[in-house]
């Protein structure tokens, strides 16, 4: 197999937007997805971009601040500023390879409010702005000529003397295991939303590449920071999106009330995910539901604002809840969304601190939900998402590129990390049928989780999800693949998908249990205060093996200008 400077492991808008910085920077670049690049899960994002443009009046120290408040003091303020600087130039390059992004009524790039935020400033395609921008990262993709590895599954990171070297995969045609050498690696592989049933996200969002990471020695940071977005459709957990509460949609309650007066009354529904969330399962719990959902009301803003900027969650509440929003409101509840925790890098993308303040593996680089440089903290903004995958992926792939230039690769021995992923596959392959399947357990896994690990949490319901997860963990070791097949087997890489799974699964757990404060999305019923004399700062574990409990250190908060306040909506 051909060697490469970088190799990008996933190809949503991170992985993409590092791939293309890769190329030209002269670097051999090679981009590599479990599924066709434009079905990645960038593809999911709804609402828009957030940029601070100083045309408009705006600051991107306004944006700063609003993105500090909205991580409950728990984002690094470091790689904030570096985000909201940098977003309005890379708002433009985005325009400028193709994304055709709503105008005003002057012809200017049109805006929409998003929750926390003060001003809006969130730049948008209708409501499939992440579609809209993938599709034309893959045309740049196309057009540059870079390598494409289509539908192979990342087995392991080859990691020799503290160095990544490449990867083993499987191309999923075929069957086929090759090893991959490079000499820098980067994974954009997503979030892990499927670890909870339901989740907004796609079924291939299984934490591949935290896994991978965590296991070859790079530390997880803030995993117990898990957003559940506020508006999730009844019964299919589908996103609609944030975008109609910010083009003035309301939140009612069974008796028509917009509850969110009582608890953010200077921004109501624009108010952070996890305040609103919280507001929504209490009304929920207090009797104020409506089977088990609020309602999210569209009507006002009228038929030709809804078909012109909400056209998808028309659709999506037409197909699958048989509700016209133009005419009745529709059943909404939390719903699993985003991870804001992930693997620890800095705001090059590195997997590996020079400085020695924490470990990690050399050559390995991070970007998009997958990593947590931290820009998120506790609580994503919403429209902050699309950002950190454009800013981080480029600083990655720039970084990646330069430093793989004078960093040849040493000798290494293919045949006995292509032998050693055979053997697991054959091993997994060969167990004899049980009676159970690996389905089951992740249902069992992803309810488990949703239920102790939601937008409530206590000490007494996160042990109990642990013991569940290390009996599914003995179950895993034993379940069989159906289908003894190599050709296509998606049963194979399900099989493959829940080992992921449940390594992050158990890392949230932990990270949970560590953490005894509320802070963003983390709310401890049994410690409700934020407390920042003692949880001012990060929680990174270092995975030991399957059996043993991971290491768990800490690192300091960095503050650069705002210090911690009453986060008050």
């Amino acid at each position: 197999m051909q060697e490469y400077h970088v190799l990008v492991i996933g190809a949503g808008l991170a992985g993409m937007r590092a791939a293309l910085e890769a190329h030209k920077q002269g670097a051999r670049v090679a981009l590599m997805s479990k599924v066709h690049p434009v079905r990645s899960h960038s593809n999911a994002a709804q609402g828009g971009i957030n940029a601070a443009l100083t045309d408009r009046g705006d600051r991107w120290e306004d944006h700063a601040y609003d993105t500090v408040k909205g991580s409950d003091w728990l984002g690094d303020q470091d790689a904030i500023e570096v985000m909201c600087k940098e977003a309005g130039q890379e708002l433009i390059s985005l325009e400028h390879m193709g994304v055709i992004f709503n105008r005003d009524e002057q012809g200017r790039l049109g805006t929409r409010a998003f929750g926390g935020q003060r001003r809006a400033r969130t730049f948008f395609v209708a409501d499939i702005t992440g579609q809209a921008i993938l599709h034309v990262m893959y045309e740049q993709i196309l057009k540059s000529g870079i390598a494409l590895f289509e539908e192979w599954f990342c087995t392991d990171l080859v990691v020799e003397n503290g160095r990544c070297v490449g990867c083993v995969a499987m191309e999923i045609r075929t069957g086929r295991v090759a090893f991959i050498p490079a000499r820098t690696v980067i994974l954009a592989t997503g979030g892990l939303g499927r670890v909870f049933e339901p989740s907004t996200n796609a079924l291939i969002c299984t934490g591949d590449g935290m896994a991978l990471a965590y296991r070859a020695g790079v530390p997880l940071m803030d995993m117990e920071m898990v957003q559940y977005h506020p508006t999730t459709l009844k019964g299919s957990g589908v996103l609609i999106t944030e975008g109609a509460r910010g083009e003035g949609a309301y939140l009612l309650n069974k008796d028509g009330e917009r509850f969110m007066a009582r608890y953010a009354p200077t921004m109501m529904e624009l108010a952070s995910r996890d305040v609103v969330s919280r507001a929504e399962m209490t009304e929920i719990a207090e009797g104020r539901g409506v089977d088990g959902c609020v309602l999210l009301d569209c009507r006002h803003l009228g038929e030709k604002k809804i078909r012109e900027r909400l056209s998808q969650i028309y659709e999506i509440g037409l197909d699958f809840a048989g509700v016209d929003i133009t005419k009745e409101p529709i059943p909404i509840r939390p719903g699993m969304h985003y991870q804001m925790g992930g693997i620890k890098t800095d705001i090059w993308g590195r997997c590996w601190d020079p400085q020695g303040k924490w470990q990690g593996v050399e050559g390995l680089f991070a970007a998009g939900e997958c990593a947590c440089v931290s820009v998120h903290g506790g609580n994503r903004l919403g429209a902050n998402s699309l950002l950190d995958t454009v800013v981080f992926g480029r600083r990655a792939g720039a970084t990646a590129a330069q430093w793989a230039q004078d960093k040849p690769l040493p000798t290494l021995n293919d045949a006995h990390w292509v032998q050693k992923t055979e053997t697991r596959i054959r091993t997994l392959l060969a167990r004899e049928n049980n009676g159970d399947t690996v389905a089951r357990i992740r249902w069992e896994m992803g309810t488990t989780m949703d239920q102790f690990l939601g937008v409530f949490r206590e000490q007494e319901g996160m042990e109990q999800a642990l013991r569940t997860l290390r009996q599914l963990r003995q179950r895993y070791n034993k379940v069989s693949v159906r289908d003894k097949g190599r050709t296509f087997n998606t049963a194979l890489i399900f099989a493959l998908e829940l080992d992921y799974m449940l390594e992050c699964a158990e890392a949230i757990v932990r990270s949970g249990l560590e953490r005894k404060e509320s802070r963003g999305a983390h709310y401890r019923r049994d410690f409700p205060k934020r407390d920042d004399a003692n949880w001012l700062k990060h929680i990174l574990l270092y995975w030991r093996g399957e059996n043993d409990p991971p290491t768990i250190t800490y690192l300091p908060v960095t503050i650069t200008q705002w210090p911690p306040e009453k986060r008050v909506y």
